[in-house]
């Protein structure tokens, strides 16, 4: 899954590694070293980066079914 990738350095000097994701994330980014110039207050050693996209998390609310029947007035 991971293709040969085990770390990565950020534009702020942090370097990250990767690993197995867990269940719904197929890759896990764990921030390694946190640079000494890093000013992003998430970039924590040694705990992982979660992504924040719509598409990677589950939905916060349920769509409701279509009613069937349903015609417009008029």
């Amino acid at each position: 899954m991971l293709k040969g990738f085990t770390g990565a350095r950020l534009a702020c000097g942090c370097r990250l590694t990767f690993r197995e994701g867990v269940e719904g994330s197929p890759v896990t980014v764990i921030v390694s070293e946190k640079a000494p110039t890093c000013a992003i207050p998430l970039h924590v050693s040694n705990l992982p980066v979660y992504d924040y996209r719509e598409a990677m998390r589950p939905p916060t609310r349920f769509l409701s079914i279509g009613e069937e029947g349903f015609e417009e007035e008029g």
